[in-house]
């Protein structure tokens, strides 16, 4: 099985007519320039040493190695052997508030931008670990199942804003309850949910989505965002100006507090741990360290092809062809000076 690692270099290729035309053009206008000079009958004459064919054939050399030289830098891979890989981790579902309470700037850049930032990192450490994300505000939606393709979930978890759910509030209890159902049945590893929220107005049956937690033997953290005295919560036009801060009905500034206690109660019931996230502190990367203590499960197998690279068969031609071409002239050679004088006679 043939690829290339590196694809786009092959579209280079497109552009290399234009070195032929460029050439024939060159050629041509030499041609005619030495018309207006002189005779085409005399050209034998004042230049006897000029050859037709070189410059085609040198043209020709290193046209050819510009050719090789663009795929190798293609990397055409071969495949030598196909592998059978087992996988074998946890899976985690992270639950990631989007409310409006994650614009506060307690926690910098924001207390959203700052849990984005802190997931993308974890998602970079994971090993063979199944990793889903669920965003929740009023309502919560599944962002990305769970999965192991890293690129793909960082790709999904940039596209997150507080927009991703439009719906008010902070329903971790629904959130909870949709990772459960989220979760493989049919697969026996170890499962956990990490909930990173400021923990503010709470919705839904929390008792009861706990309750279920433990029954289907699911860890539960938390990682608290935010300031227990409470701030502001900005607001901002289309062109990130602030224009001022979140009120109430009645005109007054609304401050937007990390609930610690509610996080704390849900961890403590579900066998997990709370975090509470600073602007210096990787909460993620404790929790990370406590999800490694577990047991990892095999939950399938994949299977997958050892590729070699091979670009050093176009490259050393190519560098042939350059050091050839580098060492033809452009006059005549002797054998052909010989053959023409004995034409002449």
């Amino acid at each position: 099985m043939l690829r290339f690692a590196h694809p786009e270099y092959l579209t280079i290729l497109y552009f290399t007519p234009l070195l032929i035309a460029l050439f024939w053009f060159s050629q041509r206008k030499r041609k005619l320039l030495l018309q207006k000079f002189a005779d085409k009958k005399l050209h034998n004459l004042l230049f006897p040493m000029k050859s037709r064919v070189k410059p085609v054939v040198k043209f020709t050399m290193v046209f050819l190695a510009i050719v090789f030289i663009i795929i190798a830098l293609a990397n055409p891979q071969v495949g030598s052997k196909i592998e059978e890989i087992k996988h074998v981790g946890i899976d985690v579902y992270i639950l990631l508030d989007v409310s409006q309470s994650m614009k506060a700037e307690d926690i910098k850049p924001s207390r959203l931008e700052k849990a984005k930032h802190d997931i993308a990192k974890l998602i970079q450490r994971l090993q063979g670990d199944r990793i889903g994300l669920i965003v929740f505000a009023g309502e919560a939606y599944v962002q990305f199942p769970l999965t192991t393709d890293y690129s793909a979930a960082n790709l999904f978890l940039n596209a997150v804003d507080y927009s991703s759910v439009p719906q008010p509030g902070t329903a971790i209890g629904p959130a909870i309850e949709l990772a459960l159902k989220s979760f493989k049945k049919d697969e026996n590893t170890k499962k956990a949910i990490v909930i990173i929220t400021d923990g503010e107005d709470h919705e839904g049956d929390l008792d009861k989505a706990i309750e279920h937690a433990k029954e289907k033997n699911v860890s539960i953290y938390a990682i608290g965002l935010g300031s227990p005295a409470g701030v502001p919560i900005p607001i901002y036009n289309r062109n990130g100006v602030r224009t001022g801060y979140k009120k109430d009905k009645n005109g007054k500034v609304v401050l937007t507090k990390l609930d610690e206690d509610t996080l704390r109660e849900i961890t403590s019931k579900a066998g997990g741990k709370y975090y509470r996230a600073t602007n210096t502190d990787d909460a993620l990367e404790s929790v990370y360290k406590d999800l490694s203590s577990y047991e990892g499960t095999e939950f399938g197998t994949s299977k997958v092809t050892d590729y070699e690279d091979r670009f050093y068969y176009l490259l050393i031609p190519a560098l042939l062809l350059l050091l050839i071409e580098f060492f033809i002239s452009e006059k005549k050679s002797k054998l052909l000076m010989k053959l023409e004088r004995e034409t002449n006679i």
